[in-house]
């Protein structure tokens, strides 16, 4: 099989705060591997902005130090780097000022395609966006691309947009949101409208409940200062785990095309039921003999911000009514794994009798690491003895599917980047998505504040608090066990 690379058009980008950890750990060496993947026009263009001071040389020499500490090992031919920083430029600008507008204007191609990316604070969004369309840096065929967190809640989500809509129209944002281009994600959305085979189980009649879980060891490391004013709640489940959940649950579109899958994402989240508060189960990762706890690292010592969360949630349409969703993410846990999980139900009735066992088929979608998909199946165990089942995977995954083209596959930033310089919006989440996803959000948050709910401690490296566990056992399930 050979992988087709889709050139994109001669492009000028433009990456606001190109001197931070998004720039040179993500954006900046994806960049360079779509560079070696032939997908780069010759007549692109990459200019960074912030405010150190530094001229190109500098900003090169930055970059190659990043490529070679976070390209992921990609090997291109002789000459491939030195030809792909020739390509970029470097401006200091003031966001909030004067200085270095005019100088970047001067950078900029006429009729080529110009993209700007924030990867800045979102309180910089609309001082960035006022000055280029004030300085004629953007115009209407321009784009712009944000970055995570968009808003603190349904208020903070509608000032974020009204600010971007001031200057830009939708169809001109991209929210980018990179669990969307992971290429799991992705053949979901094939595995489910392009075969016969899943789409007519694919609802309560035939599905017992679905598990999404989003799995971290590590600790909140740095981003404890913004951790500890967000929590689980908003900075993955509001967005992350709402999306995996929107593409597991969201009925066929028409066309795959930008509004016609976002429309249908939107549906779902509108149809989600208000939590229940005995459906909710909120951790804090707490010391061990080797390390601080989760207070420690976020330097608050009566901290309530939690580090663990799970759900138990239900869709009110006629596809899903009576399929609980459970959702759980955390940090400090077992095993680094995101996993999503379609349990059918049972067979009706068993003709090989009560030692047979239980059955069950499962659908497992693998987000990281080692991106796949697996479909448990019922088989005879083999050999002499009676008739004795046992549960074995087919095994979808990309790495023993594809071969070597696995390892081209590009990482969700690469993606998502040239989709935006393609004007393709399927990825990204549109403004009534994320306002839809804080108004379901905030009144969750708002009562486990209003009943002084504090998590619960768990210890680092397990599985979360023992009430996660019971919050699915009282409903005759359980997690699934992940595997790294």
């Amino acid at each position: 099989m050979v992988s087709r690379v889709i050139p994109v058009d001669p492009f000028d980008l433009v990456i606001f705060g190109a001197t931070g950890d998004l720039a040179r750990r993500k954006i900046l060496p994806g960049l360079f591997r779509r560079f070696c993947s032939g997908q780069m026009p010759e007549g692109a263009r990459i200019v960074g902005a912030a405010r150190s001071d530094m001229d190109d040389a500098g900003f090169r020499a930055m970059v190659a130090e990043s490529i070679a500490e976070f390209g992921g090992g990609r090997s291109c031919e002789a000459g491939t780097l030195d030809a792909f920083l020739e390509r970029l430029g470097y401006e200091a600008v003031d966001a909030k000022g004067e200085g270095g507008w005019e100088a970047l204007k001067a950078r900029l191609r006429p009729d080529t395609v110009r993209a700007f990316y924030f990867s800045v604070a979102p309180s910089l969004f609309g001082a960035l966006a006022e000055r280029l369309k004030g300085f004629g840096l953007a115009d209407d065929e321009s784009r712009v691309v944000v970055e995570k967190p968009f808003g603190h809640d349904l208020e903070s989500a509608k000032a974020l947009n009204d600010t971007l809509r001031r200057h830009f129209d939708e169809t001109q944002i991209y929210r980018i949101d990179h669990y969307l281009g992971k290429e799991t994600v992705q053949n979901l959305m094939a595995v489910r409208f392009g075969n016969m085979l899943f789409e007519p189980l694919w609802n309560a009649q035939y599905v017992d409940h679905i598990q999404i879980t989003v799995a971290e060891t590590v600790d909140v490391g740095g981003r404890g200062g913004y951790y500890d004013t967000s929590g689980a709640m908003r900075d993955m489940v509001q967005n992350h785990l709402m999306q995996l959940l929107c593409l597991i649950a969201m009925e066929p579109p028409a066309r795959f095309e930008p509004d016609a899958v976002r429309d249908e994402k939107l549906k779902v989240i509108r149809a989600l039921d208000p939590v229940e508060y005995h459906h909710i189960v909120r951790g804090q990762y707490a010391a061990d003999d080797s390390q601080p706890g989760y207070r420690a690292h976020v330097e608050n010592p009566r901290s309530t911000t939690e580090s663990f969360i799970a759900l138990k949630c239900h869709i009110s349409n006629w596809r899903w009514a009576g399929t609980p969703f459970y959702l759980r993410t955390g940090k400090k846990l077992k095993t680094r794994a995101s996993e999503i999980a379609v349990v059918f139900k049972d067979a009706p009735h068993s003709i090989f009798g009560a030692d047979a066992g239980r059955h069950r088929n499962v659908l497992s979608i693998r987000l990281q690491p080692n991106e796949g998909m697996t479909l448990d199946v019922t088989i005879k165990e083999p050999g002499p003895g009676g008739m004795r089942l046992v549960d074995v995977p087919l095994d979808m995954s990309f790495a023993e599917a594809l071969g070597p083209e696995a390892e081209e596959v590009p990482d969700a930033y690469e993606r998502l980047i040239m989709d935006v310089i393609r004007g393709n919006q399927t990825l990204f989440m549109r403004g009534d998505e994320v306002e839809a996803a804080w108004a379901w959000t905030d009144p969750i948050i708002a009562g486990w504040q209003s009943r002084g709910e504090v998590p619960k401690p768990y210890e680092p490296r397990s599985v979360g608090p023992e009430e996660a566990q019971i919050l699915m056992h009282k409903d005759g399930r359980r997690w699934r066990e992940l595997k790294s």
